[in-house]
């Protein structure tokens, strides 16, 4: 019996006639999940002879009819869809950067029965910054959905645990760059510079060794890229 085919009949067992019925003129699961695999598929990249990595962050645009649909069953459907690609991801040798997450959105542009998926590659992020040392920074990186204060003398990316900021990221070295902070208020300067690493990287879109940031400002190492942003002071005029 094939992954899909072991799908099919998981959902069968764990919500019966049921869910059968209600998506009988709609979007079927069994075709989320093919094309949840093809997407894998057709977005590996080569890490090594035997390892490739596939995108772990999946979102699935559904019509709001079959949304409706599907409300009663979401986290039960996206469980066995995530166990799923974890088995197609194990059979064919890739590799996910971060934990797998799926969700279902609505789109106004499909009909009933029309559906279609986005994913991206999210490294898992751990920083040792903390709430309130975020909250209180002047700037900040911004990675995969996480915030971490840069302050001076600065911080050290990379995959190892002695960064200070590590990233799951195969791409990523395990001191890849370091983001040097001096001054204070609005003549803080940010500068990056890369530690020798493996693959290099990449300041709005520029492969250089270091570079002078600015607001904005995006710096890519491996497959995850990290946004500078400044919080300037209020002047009372």
């Amino acid at each position: 019996m094939g992954g899909l085919q072991r799908f099919e009949r998981r959902l069968e067992q764990m919500i019966s006639g049921a869910f059968a019925r209600a998506f009988r003129s709609a979007v079927q699961p069994v075709e989320i999940a093919a094309a949840l695999q093809r997407e894998c598929d057709n977005n590996a990249q080569i890490l090594s002879r035997d390892r490739r990595l596939v995108p772990n962050d999946f979102h699935v645009e559904l019509a709001q009819s079959d949304l409706d649909r599907l409300s009663t069953y979401e986290d039960a459907m996206a469980k066995e869809l995530i166990g799923q690609l974890k088995e197609h991801a194990d059979a064919q040798g890739y590799v996910f950067t971060g934990p797998v997450k799926l969700d279902f959105e609505a789109a106004d542009d499909l009909t009933t029965g029309r559906f279609r998926i986005r994913s991206s590659a999210q490294a898992s992020v751990t920083g040792n910054a903390s709430h309130t040392q975020v909250r209180r920074a002047r700037a900040v990186l911004d990675v995969n959905g996480t915030q971490h204060p840069l302050q001076p003398p600065g911080l050290v990316i990379g995959r190892g645990t002695e960064a200070d900021v590590r990233i799951s990221d195969p791409g990523v070295s395990r001191r890849h760059v370091e983001f040097t902070v001096s001054g204070i208020g609005d003549d803080l300067e940010i500068e990056v510079h890369d530690l020798g690493s493996t693959n290099g990287m990449l300041v709005d879109d520029r492969k250089v060794p270091h570079a002078t940031l600015r607001d904005g400002s995006r710096v890519k190492v491996g497959h995850t890229t990290m946004t500078v942003r400044v919080v300037r002071e209020d002047v009372d005029v």
